[in-house]
């Protein structure tokens, strides 16, 4: 079942977890510095908004599902 699951949601997981490390190092290097900025003032939130683009953006390659139907 696991098998199956990373199979289908490969690109959106990797995208998720690309996305959290890249919003981390944001957040660390270029982030907000005066604490204004809702995004990029706080590592959590800039954290979940990169897990949510690069979840988003890599979901974008995934081919699509041929559904096969039966006749009955």
């Amino acid at each position: 079942m696991k098998k199956e699951f990373v199979k289908r949601h490969g690109w959106t997981l990797l995208g998720i977890v690309a996305g959290t490390v890249g919003g981390y190092l944001f957040w660390r290097y270029i982030g907000c510095t005066t604490g204004t900025c809702p995004i990029t003032s706080s590592p959590v939130s800039s954290s979940i908004w990169g897990a949510a683009m690069g979840g988003l953006l890599l979901s974008s390659f995934m081919p699509e599902r041929k559904e096969i139907k039966k006749e009955e």
